[in-house]
């Protein structure tokens, strides 16, 4: 039996009314209403805060002034960047003035909307940017690579108009070794002829504006067409041995951007 204030919590979630979960005890009662409500509660934050700029506005306050001289380089991205952080995957360029602003599960849009505070408030003197492949995945709804596109030109807009140099990141490959693991394999979310038709249209923008293009593509992809299968344990996001692949080509780039 479902109890009253699971009830009206559901009520008021779905009208976006809701403020704190139900008590422990009243879920307890009822797990599989729980469970739908705390995934309400998730969609609830989501639309509260869609391109998540409360993610590192704390962060974004706490960072001093770039000092004299240094050349800072902000990386904004999706997951691919976001976890790039984490010390399992080999660290994020120690001892570089490098800020990781990236953010699991986002699109093009979002990172449009907060690229203003994780980016040019910053005033770093490179931006490099990595994005497209959660838009093609649907992420926050259906997006034409015209769309995806649009949104990257737009930033590298921006970013040109703050003097910022701007790097254009490849989309990387996808692959299909691990779908056991998955429902949907990630060259169906996916499609490698997505991937690569934003990629050739990057390469001939950053060319054309004066920009960086740094392909992680031609890199990481087999002989098959995909992502090498050791690169990567979910045929999306890069392992430890993904990144040792990416740093160097990541730092090359910069150092070019900064030359310009």
């Amino acid at each position: 039996m479902i109890r009253p204030i699971l009830a009206a919590f559901a009520v008021a979630a779905l009208s976006g009314q809701a403020t704190a979960p139900p008590p422990a005890a009243d879920q307890a009662a009822c797990p599989e209403m729980a469970t739908a409500l705390q995934g309400l509660m998730r969609n609830d934050a989501r639309l509260r805060d869609w391109p998540q700029l409360l993610r590192y506005h704390d962060a974004n306050a706490a960072l001093a002034p770039p000092a004299s001289g240094e050349a800072r380089v902000v990386f904004m991205g999706d997951s691919i960047t976001d976890n790039w952080q984490q010390p399992r995957y080999g660290g994020f360029f120690a001892d570089k003035p490098y800020v990781d602003r990236g953010i699991s599960g986002q699109t093009t849009p979002q990172m449009l909307v907060r690229f203003r505070p994780d980016v040019i408030d910053l005033k770093p003197k490179v931006v490099v940017i990595l994005a497209g492949t959660n838009d093609i995945a649907g992420n926050t709804g259906p997006m034409s690579n015209e769309d995806i596109e649009r949104n990257i030109e737009s930033m590298a807009e921006l970013a040109k108009l703050h003097d910022i140099k701007v790097v254009l990141s490849s989309i990387t490959p996808t692959s299909a070794y691990h779908t056991a693991e998955r429902a949907v394999p990630q060259t169906t979310a996916r499609p490698m002829a997505r991937i690569t038709a934003v990629n050739d249209w990057m390469k001939k923008y950053a060319a054309a504006n004066g920009h960086v293009y740094l392909d992680y593509f031609t890199a990481m992809v087999d002989g098959s067409g995909v992502m090498k299968t050791e690169l990567t344990a979910d045929d999306l996001h890069p392992n430890a041995a993904g990144y040792a692949v990416m740093a160097p080509l990541a730092e090359a780039a910069i150092q070019k951007a900064l030359r310009k």
